[in-house]
């Protein structure tokens, strides 16, 4: 499929907007993480704005496609879009972090309507990812799941395990989304347990691979749709991104993998993105 121009533009604002809420709710929360978080901004957007089904005013409808951040720490951008697409209003997004608030530091299927998996222990998203496959392959069901995983979430034994039964189950339905922007939160993934060849690894435990530019709308927008056609095998998207992305003082700074930004960092973010 060919998209617009204006299709474009439009997700692009749309995606200024989540990288604001993220800045304004973690400025305000005085904790969370905005490196991951902003780097997945453009993808989360083209998946919630316009190629997942999904219903605000049914969050359990049967049919909609699951989306799980198996990177539970990057939840803010999750909260964003969720508040964006009318799950919940926008003011709750201010409650991030704080005692009572449905808005917790990382997903809570039980609380927040529009999570479909409480994530926080790396490395457990794709196998309930699988899960959710099967489940739609028994019930006759044809949603399908995407599951964004972090660079060095990637280093957990339990991502290959489940990559390796998503290819022998042929889960055509499964879409994995890298946010590879390599940096975790002990520094680069190279120095830390270097992941390369990425590739090729993907592709050896029966994977079709998809790489792209993480930042670029309309190559989002092409992989996703790609991956739809794919059948017989599961579908990773690699998307080569940047931490903190957005932000020019956060960009590449791997302290802001879970530093928040100060009252006076925030507002010079949010400047940055009007």
């Amino acid at each position: 499929m060919s998209y617009s121009e204006n299709k474009i533009r439009e997700l692009e604002e749309k995606a200024k907007i989540i990288r604001r809420h993220i800045i304004k709710m973690l400025t305000i929360a005085g904790s969370g993480h905005p490196g991951g978080s902003l780097s997945a901004a453009d993808i989360m957007t083209c998946l919630y704005f316009s190629k997942m089904r999904h219903n605000p005013k049914d969050p359990k409808w049967q049919d909609r496609d699951r989306f799980i951040m198996s990177k539970g720490h990057a939840c803010p951008v999750v909260y964003a879009c969720l508040a964006e697409s009318g799950y919940f209003p926008v003011d709750e997004l201010w409650t991030l972090r704080k005692i009572g608030s449905r808005l917790q530091g990382h997903p809570d299927m039980v609380k927040t309507p529009g999570v479909e998996m409480s994530t926080g222990s790396l490395g457990q998203g794709l196998a309930v990812g699988n899960g959710m496959a099967l489940a739609a392959r028994l019930d006759r069901k044809n949603y399908r799941v995407y599951v964004m995983l972090g660079d060095g979430e990637i280093e957990e034994g339990e991502v290959w395990e489940a990559a390796m039964a998503a290819a022998h189950y042929k889960l055509d339905n499964v879409c994995a989304i890298l946010d590879h922007n390599g940096l975790q939160i002990d520094g680069p993934n190279k120095e830390v347990m270097n992941p390369e060849p990425l590739e090729e690894k993907w592709r050896a435990f029966g994977w079709n691979v998809i790489n792209i530019d993480g930042h670029n709308i309309g190559e989002i927008l092409r992989a996703l749709d790609e991956a739809e056609t794919v059948k017989g095998k599961p579908t990773i998207i690699i998307a080569k991104t940047i931490k903190g992305k957005g932000v020019s003082f956060m960009e590449n700074v791997v302290d802001f993998h879970g530093k928040a930004p100060t009252p006076e960092e925030g507002e010079r973010a949010l400047k940055e993105l009007e």
